[in-house]
């Protein structure tokens, strides 16, 4: 298979299609947001408070908010997938709304489990109403997102691709299951390889980005190999999506990512440049590592040492040539697709955006 950079693709052609892009992402941002608002409702019971407060339209005192919808990735990818494949938007906005919700499930239950006191700038639904009934929160989020699925029946898509679509979000959830399962086993372990690193974002970050561009072309299309092409599409960008997250965790700008100063070294999170180094260090380094990764409590001169050792491994350009190696196997596979030259030039510029997001 070729190899396809960025500048592949001709620079003038990406410039003269970024508006078109940025208006397609706004359309269908305001879409998802309103069918999600349409789901979730106006239910006066406390429970729904906790969703539209982690969705950020309110605050923890139940008042309305002016907030940003957030960058909605999935929805959107899976929206631009459906219409790469002559599908029309509006048919499938509800599988759309349905990623987000299945996404933001996954972020209410990854806050327990992960002891995270906020997100994105805010205290995170556990820390407001305790752990029990955040746990019931993320589980009725859960509900919604199949919930959302039987709505693609009043868009006349047919009940055979309804069907489809509930295996493929049930596949990812599992997914979503061992993947987590394995991240948090992996703090309690000395012996983590990039390997089984790699593994476990495939079954979490990747799968779910996979699960949107495949679900967007199998409610277009009745050819499965073109949604196959499409999976390993997102499985790709969703690989380089997070190891870019995993550099942000580490390196990124606080007032940029939403997130404290190091706060994967705070959590102990066994990242991808952790795992690196913990693989490439010897001697003094390597026994300070797994020293830092096994201790309950830190002082911050400890984390400051910690930083130290990882950038003198050369963690973070492994990391990022990684990263660069799953982004553009992702824009090789998007070249073997069959779709209009239009539609594969608004997925890469999607994919130039996630590139060069640095929040």
């Amino acid at each position: 298979m070729t190899i396809y950079s960025i500048n592949h693709y001709h620079k003038d052609s990406l410039i003269d299609d970024k508006k078109t892009f940025r208006e397609n992402y706004t359309l269908f941002q305001n879409s998802v947001e309103s069918e999600l608002r349409t789901i979730i409702g106006n239910n006066p019971l406390g429970l729904y408070d906790m969703l539209r407060y982690h969705l950020g339209w309110q605050d923890a005192a139940g008042k309305s908010v002016k907030s940003s919808h957030g960058k909605l990735i999935r929805p959107v990818l899976c929206l631009l997938c459906h219409q790469s494949v002559g599908g029309r938007v509006v048919e499938a906005v509800p599988a759309a709304a349905s990623l987000e919700l299945l996404h933001n499930f996954s972020l209410i239950h990854d806050d327990i489990q992960d002891n995270s006191d906020s997100r994105r700038q805010r205290a995170t639904v556990w820390k407001i109403w305790g752990q029990p009934q955040a746990i019931n929160a993320g589980d009725a989020m859960f509900a919604t997102s199949y919930l959302a699925l039987l709505r693609l029946h009043d868009n006349t898509i047919s009940d055979k691709k309804i069907v489809r679509s509930f295996k493929l979000l049930s596949e990812v959830c599992l997914n979503l299951c061992e993947g987590q399962y394995m991240d948090m086993a992996f703090e309690d372990s000395s012996s983590v390889s990039i390997e089984n690193y790699l593994n476990m974002i495939m079954k979490k970050t990747a799968a779910l980005l996979a699960t949107s561009t495949a679900l967007g072309a199998c409610l277009g299309t009745e050819n499965e190999e073109v949604v196959n092409q499409f999976f390993e599409f997102g499985r790709d960008l969703g690989m380089a999506f997070q190891i870019a997250d995993d550099v942000l965790g580490i390196w990124g700008i606080e007032e940029k990512t939403g997130k404290p100063t190091l706060s994967d070294i705070v959590q102990k999170k066994k990242t991808l440049p952790v795992v690196y180094s913990l693989t490439a260090s010897t001697g003094k380094d390597r026994q300070r590592l797994e020293q830092f990764y096994s201790q309950e409590h830190t002082e911050e001169q400890d984390m400051v040492k910690i930083v130290e050792i990882i950038n003198r491994m050369g963690a973070r350009a492994y990391s990022q040539q990684l990263e660069q190696q799953y982004y553009e196997q992702a824009l090789s596979r998007l070249e073997t697709i069959s779709i209009k030259e239009t539609d594969r030039s608004l997925l890469v510029n999607m994919v130039r955006f996630l590139m060069k997001r640095d929040y």
